[in-house]
């Protein structure tokens, strides 16, 4: 004979209302409406084909045999409360991979990690700094940090740094053979290119500025590399700002110009959603979130780097 369970929902709703003897704390205990309480309720009792609650006096109260069955199965959702909390307990502990591009990794992440490590002493951070493709999770990766613009299926997103993208040159460019003073000046320069020449189009778009050949210079795949390139004096680059802001902070780059343009993309952490409140990930997630919130705060207040 086949094991005969009823609705999981509906179980839950009649253990919350025979605990709260009321619909309405049940309700409000589950996130759900009252109407649904007494739905689940009705959906119950005709499964079971048995009466659980009455009502007496505007007070709601059980049956005797709806208060044997949840004397019962208390105890059950008891022991199903005490396994997750042990289960988010090993997993609050251990070791998680953080998937991201190499550059973020190296600019951003990699800086800030000791500050992590020294708040929870008890999780290790495993960096996989790989061009992956930002579509799913591979199972290896726990979380990771995509760049684009949050469609993602699937896939729990969430918004990092607002992303400016900001011409950024070696201090030598500013007074060399062919200062660098205006934006007219980019003509007489290179231009470095991070992926593909679309950003520099946008920027002189922005700026209104017709006389720069965005058609020229090296092409990198990595903004690290670019970087690199602009704080050896090949050229100028149009850098992330999060990205910039090491190099720039330690004088090895500076923004020729004030005028920034905001990138239609950013970057995400995301995860699975199931995974989403699990201890150790949610430690991850809840770290970085927070040291952006802290860094955007500058952002906001004038402080583009």
């Amino acid at each position: 004979m086949a094991n005969r369970l009823p609705p999981l929902n509906a179980l839950r709703a009649f253990e919350a209302s025979a605990r709260q003897l009321s619909f309405t704390r049940a309700a409000e205990e589950l996130f759900v409406t009252q109407a649904a309480i007494s739905h689940q309720i009705k959906a119950l009792e005709d499964n079971l084909g048995i009466k659980l609650f009455m009502r007496k006096n505007r007070s709601l109260l059980l049956t005797e045999e709806g208060q044997s069955y949840y004397l019962d199965i208390k105890d059950v959702f008891n022991a199903l409360h005490d396994a997750t909390e042990r289960l988010l307990a090993r997993g609050a502990k251990g070791a998680i991979t953080v998937s991201l591009q190499p550059s973020f990794a190296i600019q951003w992440l990699v800086p800030r990690l000791n500050t992590f490590n020294l708040l929870h002493p008890d999780i290790d951070v495993r960096i996989k700094a790989v061009d992956q493709p930002e579509n799913s999770l591979t199972e290896d990766v726990d979380l990771a940090i995509y760049y684009g613009r949050g469609r993602w299926n699937g896939i729990h997103a969430e918004q990092l740094h607002t992303e400016y993208l900001i011409p950024v040159c070696s201090p030598l460019l500013l007074s060399g053979t062919k200062p660098l003073s205006i934006i007219g000046d980019l003509a007489d320069h290179t231009l470095l290119h991070d992926t593909s020449r679309r950003d520099w189009k946008r920027w002189f778009k922005h700026v209104d500025f017709k006389g720069g050949n965005v058609n020229h210079g090296p092409i990198f795949s990595h903004s690290a590399m670019v970087l690199q390139a602009a704080i050896h004096g090949q050229g100028v680059a149009l850098a992330h700002s999060v990205l910039a802001k090491p190099d720039i902070d330690s004088g090895r780059l500076v923004c020729p110009f004030k005028e920034v343009l905001i990138s239609k993309n950013s970057y995400y952490i995301v995860c699975r959603e199931q995974q989403l409140e699990l201890g150790k990930i949610a430690a991850f997630r809840e770290w970085v979130l927070q040291t952006v919130a802290d860094e955007q705060t500058l952002i906001d207040e004038g402080q583009v780097v």
